[in-house]
């Protein structure tokens, strides 16, 4: 096989859930522009025709599917979709999830919940769903889901929830990649530090408060700076394609080296 066969995913059916989100449009892109055939799935109906139309316009054959995966069977209904629009799945990425920052005295026990339920339970009914389906299929399968460096790291403003989901995401996908790599099936999550996103913009501008709360930040990122989508694209590339076929159960940190120190 050349080089960047290795890398090649045209035709293949990827679903992408939470697509209108700041990873998931990411994902959505990058999957458009390599060719795969897409499967959008996004509560937000504004902002996922808004994507939907950017792939599209990139050559991409795309389906919307308004829906969260809030339960089995809305997960059930997106693999669906996948199989009669597309005729398969190859490919699921997980960029839903959600975070409510507060300290743990001051965060309501149904907030935690919620964080859970997104992070945690939802990513398992979405894999479950997948990997049933290209067990039918017999030919593996590529499932990347979307950890963080909070996953690994502690945060003292009132992350308890939110770290304690990325860490069972973590834990997700080590147990999936050992069950199902005999199947063909990979596993594996990219775990971002903070990237550039409609959420995190403020970080990015020239001003007193940004200025000092991204220097120190900068303090414990070795790259010195913070992220960009683009530093999202390639291990997205790596984990959906061939070249990847040999790895599963994996936490790649896509953080410029914040983890590492």
């Amino acid at each position: 096989m050349k080089l960047m066969q290795m890398f090649d995913v045209e035709g293949k059916t990827a679903l992408v859930t939470g697509a209108s989100g700041a990873f998931g449009m990411v994902a959505a892109r990058v999957l458009a522009e390599a060719g795969c055939k897409l499967v959008l799935a996004a509560g937000n109906a504004p902002a996922l025709d808004k994507i939907s139309e950017e792939c599209s316009a990139l050559g991409a054959e795309v389906v919307k599917v308004q829906k969260r995966p809030s339960d089995e069977t809305n997960c059930q209904a997106m693999v669906d979709t996948a199989v009669s629009a597309m005729g398969g799945l190859d490919i699921l990425v997980v960029a839903s999830g959600m975070n409510k920052v507060a300290l743990i005295n001051d965060m309501e026990p149904k907030a935690f919940k919620e964080i859970m339920d997104a992070n945690v339970t939802q990513t398992w009914l979405l894999a479950r769903a997948a990997s049933a389906q290209m067990k039918v299929q017999g030919n593996g399968g590529k499932i990347v889901l979307v950890s963080s460096a909070r996953g690994l790291l502690g945060h003292p403003a009132g992350y308890t929830a939110y770290c304690a989901s990325k860490a069972a995401v973590d834990g997700m996908t080590k147990a999936l990649g050992c069950e199902l790599g005999p199947t063909g099936i990979t596993v594996n999550a990219i775990a971002p530090t903070v990237f550039r996103s409609p959420l995190t913009s403020w970080m990015f501008e020239d001003n007193e408060k940004a200025n000092a709360v991204r220097a120190g930040f900068l303090a414990r990122v070795p790259k010195g700076r913070l992220g960009e989508p683009e530093d999202l694209a390639g291990p997205l590339l790596f984990l959906t394609s061939k070249a990847s076929d040999f790895y599963t159960g994996h936490i790649l940190y896509a953080d410029g080296g914040y983890t590492a120190g």
